[in-house]
């Protein structure tokens, strides 16, 4: 099955030398389509026109399609695409509250308050559900009850919260398996059906963190935080040998059903929580994970400046296939600090959009032509959102001049008569009758940050009370004390933690297992030897205590276990057999209390990336 290092090398050459053609055969038409780049005054306008953006859509949606799930734009008309509960309107939120729409957004909370149910017979995507719906009112409760954020509705009493643990109480139950990765649907009155299928995404199962772990701090109940996390640990210790994961796996063997390891669709959002996860809660495990996994990601999948998908164990190529989901990725890269190849693979990435005026779901790195039957573009967000980042990190021109060409393509390509279509072949911008809510959560809402980000930022993300990570939906998710005070910690770490938590956490269970097993790269409780908790110091500050378990690394912490390499022999990945040089990329950790950018990354405790509802997609 495996490929000589031959094949690989031309591959490499190959994609490097049609790179290059492409970029040259494009210089006149990059170099005459904008002769000036965008300035403060061009930028404002540009800033305005996007709020324009929204307005046409969403008033659209709420004049023709509500409360159905989405707008058909095209014969503005309405469709339930999901459960059938106002879903553009409940993904619309926190954008309105950017805006400073206090009135229409005051009316939204008030009307979901009044009127949203879930106690419906619907069977649901868990990871669609979760992000758009869950995440979508997580971040308008926290916006609607704070004062501090400006946008304080008087009359608000904690509805959306209400509404979020019932929602969230109804998911529960695909996480039921012997794995903790979760069922990808959930029938929201009757829980899992029995001829559910067993085979679910890696990003389906491994991107629910964010938006559970804030409900458990809201509600002081650890359930749902615990069940997202086995979840992630579930999939981590299921990689392979070389820390790449597959994108598709069973539930209840842990068997990887496709063994595609990639950046894009139906592994994506995977990589972007362990690291905002860690972002928004402190918690080391996520960072541990996330910093084990890029490093492979870059090792293995980065063919400078695009991304591969390769096969989980032997790092053999299996798809030289550019989609539109990988875009989010110079994004995080950012967060990461990551800045140089960031910035080529950005170029890269928007180089497709230049030709076609939209980046198709799948481009293909052999033949540098759309590949065949992934010619849509359904109105994503991810190339935006990283576009966002970059000028964020670097306020370098060229990303606001980005931003105009992308504003300029959905102006005159995907515009309809009540909101923005799908566009259903790039090469001919045939337009289809179909706009997902993330148009309005995330597209609009990065084009629009971009802008008003050159104009001189006066909006509740840049100048607000606290740092926001941004959700795989775009969902604003503050990182309040309630949020980012970590009691995960507390046991090992001398983290305060909230009232008497250390108390009920005073086993701390990990494996001594140092050496690695080839059949578990996981260990937890049960079995394993138990090193109680032992601080060094104890010590009461209103309230809270803190607490240290020294000597401890990172594996033996986290009971997470490593083969030798003396053990890695017969399944050497292609790459390592090669006597080329590796290139390595270290991870430098953004900071989550400077907003100011630098050469190697922004300072910020800001985050961001979508993940589809092909992600969940068996």
């Amino acid at each position: 099955m495996k490929r000589s290092s031959n094949h690989h090398l031309f591959f490499v050459f190959f994609s490097f030398s049609a790179f290059f053609i492409l970029l040259t055969s494009f210089a006149v038409f990059i170099q005459f389509s904008f002769a000036e780049s965008v300035g403060r005054d061009e930028a404002k306008q540009l800033r305005d026109e996007v709020r324009d953006m929204f307005y046409h859509a969403f008033g659209g949606y709420m004049k023709h399609a509500f409360p159905l799930d989405e707008l058909k734009p095209l014969t503005c008309a309405g469709e339930d695409s999901l459960g059938g509960y106002a879903l553009t309107l409940i993904d619309s939120l926190d954008t309105l509250a950017l805006f400073g729409d206090r009135e229409q957004f005051a009316v939204a909370v008030e009307w979901i308050g009044k009127n949203l149910r879930f106690d419906i017979n619907k069977t649901v995507s868990v990871f669609e559900t979760t992000i758009r719906v869950l995440g979508g009112l997580l971040s308008a409760h926290l916006i609607a009850s704070d004062h501090a954020t400006g946008m304080r509705i008087t009359s608000y009493n904690d509805e959306l919260l209400t509404l979020s643990e019932d929602l969230a109480r109804r998911l529960l139950p695909a996480f039921d398996t012997p794995t903790g990765i979760p069922f990808g649907s959930v029938n929201l009155l009757h829980g899992v059906d029995e001829n559910e299928s067993k085979i679910t995404s890696t990003a389906g199962g491994g991107t629910l963190t964010l938006e559970f772990g804030v409900l458990s701090r809201l509600t002081n109940d650890p359930v749902f935080e615990q069940a997202t996390k086995n979840a992630v640990r579930g999939i981590w210790a299921r990689r392979s040998k070389i820390n790449l994961v597959g994108a598709h796996i069973n539930v209840f063997t842990g068997e990887w059903t496709q063994k595609d390891a990639g950046i894009g669709t139906s592994i994506d959002s995977f990589y972007e929580y362990l690291l905002k996860a860690h972002l928004l809660f402190g918690d080391e495990e996520y960072l541990f994970m996330f910093q084990e996994a890029y490093k492979a990601a870059m090792r293995y999948l980065f063919n400078d400046p695009w991304y591969v998908e390769v096969n989980m164990n032997s790092a053999v190529i299996v798809w030289p296939l550019f989609n539109s989901l990988q875009a989010f990725w110079p994004g995080l890269q950012v967060l990461a600090g990551d800045i140089n190849p960031a910035i080529r693979t950005h170029h890269a990435f928007f180089s497709v959009w230049k030709k076609y005026g939209f980046t198709p779901e799948g481009f293909n790195l052999a033949t540098f032509t759309v590949q065949q039957g992934q010619k849509s573009y359904p109105l994503r967000p991810e190339l935006m959102e990283s576009t966002y980042w970059l000028y964020k990190a670097t306020r370098d021109s060229r990303y606001l001049d980005a931003g105009r060409d992308m504003i300029a393509s959905l102006q005159y390509g995907a515009r309809c008569p009540c909101g923005y279509c799908h566009i259903s072949d790039v090469e001919s911008h045939k337009q289809e009758d179909h706009m997902e809510s993330f148009f309005l959560a995330e597209t609009v809402k990065y084009l629009w940050l971009l802008f008003d980000l050159a104009v001189g930022p006066d909006n509740l993300v840049e100048n607000g009370p606290y740092k926001y990570i941004f959700s795989t939906e775009g969902h604003l998710l503050p990182a309040t004390p309630e949020i980012a005070l970590v009691h995960e910690h507390c046991s090992y770490f001398g983290a305060f933690c909230r009232g008497n938590y250390a108390k009920h956490r005073s086993v701390f269970n990990i494996s001594d297992d140092t050496q690695g097993n080839n059949d578990s790269r996981l260990r937890t409780s049960g079995g394993h030897n138990n090193i109680p908790f032992k601080p060094t110091s104890r010590r009461s500050t209103s309230g809270l205590i803190k607490g240290v378990c020294p000597g401890l690394n990172h594996a033996q912490k986290y009971g997470i276990s490593y083969m030798p390499k003396a053990d890695r022999n017969e399944d050497e990945p292609a790459k390592q057999q090669e006597a080329t040089k590796v290139q390595t990329h270290s991870v430098v950790l953004v900071s989550s209390t400077d907003l100011s950018p630098t050469s190697s990354g922004i300072k910020d405790g800001h985050t961001t990336k979508k993940s589809s509802q092909e992600d969940t997609e068996s």
